[in-house]
């Protein structure tokens, strides 16, 4: 994801020269196709994320478009203050930049994950909330979040996912992308647990659940037709995220449910337990500790759908 989000943003600011980066002593080598293409709008902030966000929000008072960078709980957590009143009070143009977001950074410890960053944004007013499922949709949703106006966060792996779409979908904030048809259970997918939820669909294809899987790659705002449709046609409805189950994705839909609850499906929100992760290892170690896996997450939409037939 990384690597497509650093060719994409050197491409485009051979387009628009508008266009400025700022990294929080991160992604050196990883940029210098694109020091090569605007040396004079790439700014190694050091680390000091507060500073960056303040420098931004200058940068675009004064016309430009600035794209902040670095891994994710250090450019969230480390200064929500200054997103939330130099950024979104202002409704500012402007990219926030996660990398590395959920527990891609596991095994460098705690300080290093970022499974309540999606809570802490997605409450500020007029900042949008991405989180694209693989390569292709890194791609698209910065050219989105640059055509946009006022601020929005990215959310971005690390490294080596897998490709889920053959090419580029079709792309839009707040439009959802069905991903995989089926007719029993839905799976909506936040984010790079996209492999996970289609891979948890062919699973529950050989116990006969037909699934269909929809990559919810925005947040806020959410893809409110979308909802309606699956609430309406799906017996079982599934949030998946590789963020805490306590204000990401999931509690937005359950959010947005409550406020239409004649709507037929049942749903199954699953994340990461509110709890914090000690043990050192890898993310896939870290997501089996979690229960963020095939096996684990088969069970329970398998489980919640005997409880849904119980009851009719």
């Amino acid at each position: 994801m990384r690597n497509a989000f650093a060719s994409e943003i050197t491409s485009l600011a051979k387009e628009n020269e508008k266009l400025v980066l700022l990294s929080a002593d991160i992604g050196n080598k990883l940029f210098d196709k694109f020091k090569e293409a605007a040396p004079d709008r790439f700014f190694n902030c050091g680390v000091a994320e507060a500073n960056m966000i303040g420098t931004a929000a200058g940068l675009a008072m004064s016309g430009l478009i600035p794209v902040c960078y670095t891994i994710a709980p250090f450019i969230t957590y480390r200064c929500l203050e200054q997103i939330r009143v130099d950024l979104c009070y202002h409704n500012l143009h402007s990219v926030i930049v996660g990398v590395g977001a959920g527990l891609s950074y596991a095994s460098l410890g705690p300080t290093h994950h970022s499974l309540e960053d999606i809570a802490m944004l997605r409450v500020l007013p007029n900042m949008k909330v991405i989180c694209p499922g693989d390569a292709f949709e890194v791609r698209s949703a910065l050219r989105a979040a640059l055509q946009e106006s006022g601020p929005a966060y990215i959310r971005l792996g690390k490294k080596g996912e897998p490709l889920v779409h053959d090419q580029e979908p079709p792309f839009a904030i707040g439009k959802a992308i069905e991903v995989r048809p089926g007719k029993n259970v839905c799976i909506l997918s936040t984010g790079n647990v996209l492999p996970l939820a289609l891979s948890c669909a062919e699973e529950l294809d050989k116990a006969f659940v037909s699934c269909s899987v929809i990559s919810f790659h925005t947040i806020k705002p959410l893809d409110q037709e979308n909802l309606t449709k699956v609430f309406s046609d799906f017996a079982l409805v599934v949030t998946l995220e590789e963020h805490s189950i306590h204000g990401g994705f999931g509690s937005s839909v359950a959010e947005w449910l409550a406020r239409n609850r004649a709507l037929r499906a049942q749903l199954l929100s699953i994340g990461t337990d509110d709890r914090f992760l000690h043990e050192a290892g890898g993310q896939s170690h870290a997501r089996q500790i979690y229960g963020l896996t095939s096996e684990v997450i088969v069970s329970k939409i398998v489980a919640s759908l005997s409880a849904i037939e119980a009851l009719v």
